[in-house]
């Protein structure tokens, strides 16, 4: 059997779905110019502040804790408030009521957390972004810093949880179109901060 041949696994599967609503995602923030100047940064962190806002309470279902017992170490809501004390911007207000809660279903939290953990992966290049404004794991960026492990290792444990759990059809479904929902609320960030 030829490597392609092999079936995908459901984190190949979510990669695949999403690409063209991530690649939007990714457009839109960087048409702003994040980068371009403290400023554009602050605001950028104030989208990204309110989307780690709505995936908080993510760090505490049960469900997901079972598979990866140091789920609380990926948190980064209180990483990026400091970060942007650091810039003395001001923390958004409350917008739209976070749309998860500790009770939200396992397959769509696997969909929202896919994206949240995956959205690490583009922190490292963000990060080195970051660091061309003077900010870093200590001022400014922390919530952009890779774990100690690296980002590779800590998505590699994320991704084998994921494709370890057994879901039916309808579950699956569910993990999909969690991931489009989570692309799309910070899509609606990006379009109210940036």
């Amino acid at each position: 059997m030829h490597p392609n041949d092999l079936p995908l696994s459901r984190s190949q599967r979510l990669k695949a779905r999403t690409t063209a609503t991530h690649q939007q995602l990714d457009d839109g923030i960087m048409a702003s110019a994040p980068f371009s100047s403290k400023e554009n940064y602050a605001r950028f962190l104030q989208a990204q502040y309110s989307f780690l806002r709505d995936v908080d309470a993510l760090y505490e279902h049960a469900g997901l804790a079972a598979l990866l017992p140091q789920l609380d170490e990926r948190r980064r809501y209180a990483a990026i408030a400091a970060d942007l004390d650091d810039l003395g911007a001001a923390l958004p207000a409350d917008g739209p009521e976070a749309p998860l809660d500790i009770n939200v279903d396992l397959a769509t939290a696997l969909g929202w957390l896919y994206v949240t953990e995956g959205s690490k992966l583009g922190g490292t290049i963000l990060y080195k972004l970051a660091g061309k404004l003077g900010l870093d794991g200590r001022f400014g960026a922390r919530h952009l810093a890779a774990h100690p492990d690296g980002a590779a290792q800590h998505w590699r444990q994320f991704t084998a949880a994921l494709d370890s759990v057994s879901l039916d059809a309808e579950q699956e479904a569910r993990v999909v179109a969690g991931a489009e929902a989570a692309f799309m609320r910070m899509h609606g960030h990006v379009g109210r901060t940036l």
